[in-house]
């Protein structure tokens, strides 16, 4: 029991791990210093470019490289490798940064976007590692553990950041783009350390069968097989469709509501606070629901989740103070985490544990298109009402879609469905 629980906190702890690269860099140091540093000397609209263009090359490149390579990892048992080589790419990245001198806006958009794919990359094969320290009993709260710990640890390291952004002298250092640059090789730090009790105390189930020399080749013949055996899947794809849209309503609203505070005129440093609330209420909060999923119904709890974002929406249209924003804040802290971690349980029963680096290429696929969408609906809105508040309240139809999605998925029809198709490949 104690050897169990011990393998169960050290998997959690690589979200405490890795959440401080999302958190410091691409949340909150990496977009202001690329245009104040990086960038300095170029037209503000052009950095954005740029940023964005970073953003979408990264993401595109684990899109098409995450299930090829998890099709590796299941077939030759390699899950925990390709982990640590993702994540010390990432780490290494964060870490060259703060060497990156002034205007050298190149140089940092090659850095940034390698340790994107770190970050990202790494995610993959982490949730992948989700069925090996988890039951279906307990799956929801330890997938929950998981987004609370990184909320959590994320939180913490980004409010020391933001403490030695703001009193810089106090830390010793002479000014505040010398605080930034520490701030990445504190990530850097906390990410390596931090991993290290996945490193040591979570074991992957080792295949039985003499590793092929023909890693590539045959990953990507396990990869083309199991794609067209996925698309006669019924409840898992429709599972997927329903993930799409509603999880996109969750991305959009991440990606937004700085945009729309700033619309209605509310302070910066009111929405950094609000920022560092969501990380540190979301810690409970994701502990709770998923406590109380796996007491009570996955997909029920799912549905709660929903329901609470669509009383966002409405209540974000309607706002006016910058108290409501901190309301607003601490509902989306939660049900964000609960929402991400209860989909990535409840799509954990519907797959084989024997593909499951292989099928979580596909739902990260999912979930790297699933901010398409949202924006650019939230963009067309605007543009025909010229209203803030009407383009905010569209993103109601991606919960309510992916809620009519979601209620024609049976989990225990899934399950038979999967394992009567992948009967040949596992």
């Amino acid at each position: 029991m104690q050897t169990q629980k011990r393998t169960i906190y050290s998997w959690a702890l690589y979200d405490w791990a890795n959440s401080a690269y999302a958190t410091t860099v691409i949340a909150g140091f990496f977009p202001l210093f690329f245009k104040a540093y990086y960038s300095a000397e170029a037209d503000a609209t052009i950095s954005t470019v740029h940023l964005g263009f970073a953003n979408s090359i990264s993401s595109f490149i684990i899109v098409l490289v995450a299930p090829l390579l998890g099709a590796i990892a299941d077939a030759n048992s390699l899950k925990k490798r390709f982990l640590f080589i993702f994540s010390y790419l990432g780490i290494l990245m964060s870490a060259a940064m703060s060497f990156v001198g002034h205007g050298e806006w190149q140089i940092a958009i090659f850095i940034y976007v390698l340790g994107n794919i770190g970050f990202m990359g790494s995610n993959t094969f982490y949730d992948a590692l989700l069925q090996s320290v988890s039951t279906k009993k307990n799956v929801d709260f330890i997938s929950g553990l998981g987004y609370a710990l990184g909320y959590l640890g994320g939180g913490t390291l980004f409010s020391i950041n933001v403490w030695m952004l703001q009193d810089f002298a106090f830390f010793g250092l002479n000014s505040e783009a010398d605080a930034i640059k520490v701030s990445f090789v504190s990530v850097a730090i906390w990410w390596a350390l931090f991993s290290l009790p996945l490193l040591l105390f979570v074991k992957e189930e080792q295949k039985s069968e003499k590793k092929s020399a023909f890693a590539l080749r045959d990953g990507y013949v396990r990869l083309k097989n199991t794609f067209l055996k996925v698309r006669e899947l019924k409840h898992l794809t429709l599972f997927l469709a329903a993930y799409w849209l509603y999880i996109d309503g969750v991305d959009t609203i991440i990606q937004m509501a700085v945009d729309y505070g700033m619309a209605l005129g509310f302070d910066p440093k009111n929405l950094i606070l609000a920022l560092l609330i969501v990380q540190f209420v979301g810690f409970p909060a994701t502990l709770i629901l998923t406590r109380l999923a796996q007491s009570w119904n996955t997909k029920k709890m799912i549905y709660i989740c929903i329901s609470v974002y669509l009383l966002i929406v409405i209540w974000a249209t309607t706002m006016r103070e910058v108290s409501e924003f901190y309301i607003l804040a601490i509902m989306i802290a939660i049900v964000q985490g609960s929402t991400q971690a209860l989909s990535r349980s409840y799509y954990s029963k519907m797959i084989p544990k024997e593909c499951s680096a292989e099928f979580f290429g596909f739902y990260n696929f999912i979930g790297k298109f699933a901010a398409i969408l949202g924006p650019l609906l939230v963009a067309v809105v605007a543009l025909f009402t010229q209203n803030s508040r009407l383009a905010i309240a569209s993103i109601s139809l991606l919960f309510l879609l992916g809620a009519i999605l979601l209620f024609f998925v049976d989990e225990t029809k899934g399950e038979k469905e999967l394992s009567d198709a992948l009967s040949d490949l596992v």
